[in-house]
């Protein structure tokens, strides 16, 4: 993957704690209704350190009652998530599964032994739910009425195609 140069542009001109706000911020958002926020309890308390290697960027997210949120940089990280840009894209986008991203060390895994091996086990078993999420976001009368709109619009399809790119 050549690297976009806006995503670049982006990451190397705003500050790492913009873009932890955003990465947490859509990250609780897709978690609402998800098996996955349920399993961040073993993670309650633990600092993670996301560090894109080729754009300089590292991102410390913290684990607190089912959410991501920013933390200090300056408080040391429990795990830590080490790559270039275009592997965390492959893990995020689901194009690569985590264990072969892992296995490859395309993605480095350091720290807290547990915590990084479950951190890596909740990420390999991610199966997102639209409707549920979708339930969760708009409400049991609105959902279906929003899934059809969604379904008429191509908007569906047109995200599982970004997802698989």
């Amino acid at each position: 993957m050549n690297q976009p140069l806006p995503i670049v542009a982006g990451l190397r001109l705003l500050p790492d704690a913009f873009h932890t706000d955003v990465i947490t911020c859509i990250s609780n958002h897709l978690m609402r209704g998800q098996d996955i926020a349920e399993r961040l309890d073993y993670l309650e308390g633990k600092r993670i350190c996301l560090s894109v290697s080729d754009t300089g960027n590292s991102f410390y997210i913290r684990v607190a009652r089912r959410r991501l949120i920013r933390c200090s940089s300056h408080v040391p990280w429990d795990v830590r998530i080490s790559g270039k840009l275009e592997d965390f894209w492959r893990l995020a986008s689901r194009s690569e599964d985590p264990d072969t991203l892992f296995f490859n060390r395309d993605l480095e895994l350091e720290g807290d032994t547990d915590a990084a091996l479950y951190l890596k086990n909740l990420l390999d078993s991610v199966e997102f739910d639209f409707d549920r999420h979708l339930q969760e976001v708009a409400g049991s009368w609105l959902a279906p009425h929003m899934r059809k709109i969604i379904e008429r619009s191509t908007l569906l399809q047109r995200a599982r195609r970004l997802v698989q790119v």
